[in-house]
């Protein structure tokens, strides 16, 4: 991929400006701030909320998840069940980063489960979103033990975990299992999501451990994908983000359309890693959103 209105270079990507586009940790310097507070935040809510934690969902050795209950409401009623997908370009982080999400999501009266998934390059990114329809399966099976409504399922990811949670909506989830409904996921949140892999295949420090083809390209690439026949992406990235960023939120508008896409934003004054805190801030407008989703 070249720069934007570079014509001349089409056939020839421009790697250094790939990297500047796609390099996160560089783009935000204080990262690892983030992921140590992330952490701290993270095993705070897991002693309070309790829990069941390393939950197998499949066989392979991070096929995990931890799975946090809802407040127990009236009798008969069932709350909000939001699985959370980590972001870390597929190749790093963990869940016990994320639990903190949790913690947001059981003050709004929700379940949360949280799953592991394999990295690459042990895996590929296919193999990890079919990890990723287990996993949310496996919390369809069992909404009810934790308090949910296995008919009120919705995702969130981040970055890879964004690209991941649009392909929830994307799953033929009776094909999956023939015992699971057409539609196991009503909504999707992708924060600063990736729906183009295409690029990544061009940034070397990327490939150099995703190794990526144009098969994976096109079968991963939520945007090349037709429009889910149901249920609806919403689509958040921070407005401090790289262009590439902010040109592929716009992107899976575009593919998918207005229907499918009601809500593509950018945030103002969030990078790509304060974004995520903003998902937690009652204060912030990602917060608001993700309190209507799980509504």
């Amino acid at each position: 991929m070249a720069r934007p209105n570079d014509s001349s270079r089409r056939d020839q990507p421009d790697t250094q400006w790939l990297e500047r586009m796609y390099n996160n940790r560089m783009r935000v310097p204080d990262h690892g701030d983030y992921f140590a507070r992330w952490a701290a935040e993270s095993a705070l809510v897991r002693r309070s909320l309790g829990g069941e934690v390393e939950v197998p969902y499949g066989d392979a050795a991070r096929e995990r998840l931890d799975a946090f209950a809802a407040p127990r409401v009236g009798r008969g009623a069932r709350a909000p069940l939001l699985v959370f997908i980590h972001g870390g370009y597929w190749r790093s982080l963990d869940k016990s980063y994320h639990s903190f999400v949790a913690g947001a999501a059981h003050a709004l009266g929700a379940a949360t489960v949280v799953p592991n998934y394999s990295l690459c390059p042990q895996a590929r990114i296919s193999d990890i979103t079919l990890q990723m329809a287990h996993a949310v399966a496996w919390a369809w099976r069992h909404a009810r033990s934790l308090n949910a409504d296995p008919r009120r399922i919705s995702v969130v990811g981040h970055s890879a975990g964004g690209q991941l949670a649009a392909m929830m909506l994307a799953c033929a989830w009776d094909v999956l299992d023939p015992s699971l409904p057409r539609q196991v996921v009503r909504r999707a949140l992708s924060v600063s999501g990736l729906y183009d892999l295409e690029p990544l295949m061009h940034t070397p420090s990327l490939q150099e451990v995703l190794r990526l083809d144009t098969k994976q390209v096109a079968a991963c690439s939520p945007a090349r994908l037709p429009a889910p026949a149901r249920g609806e992406l919403w689509a958040l990235v921070g407005g401090d983000e790289s262009g590439e960023y902010l040109r592929q939120q716009r992107l899976i508008r575009q593919a998918w359309g207005r229907e499918r896409v009601p809500l593509a934003q950018a945030l103002p004054g969030l990078n790509h890693f304060s974004v995520v805190d903003a998902l937690v801030d009652p204060k912030q407008r990602a917060h608001r959103l993700l309190r209507q989703l799980i509504a």
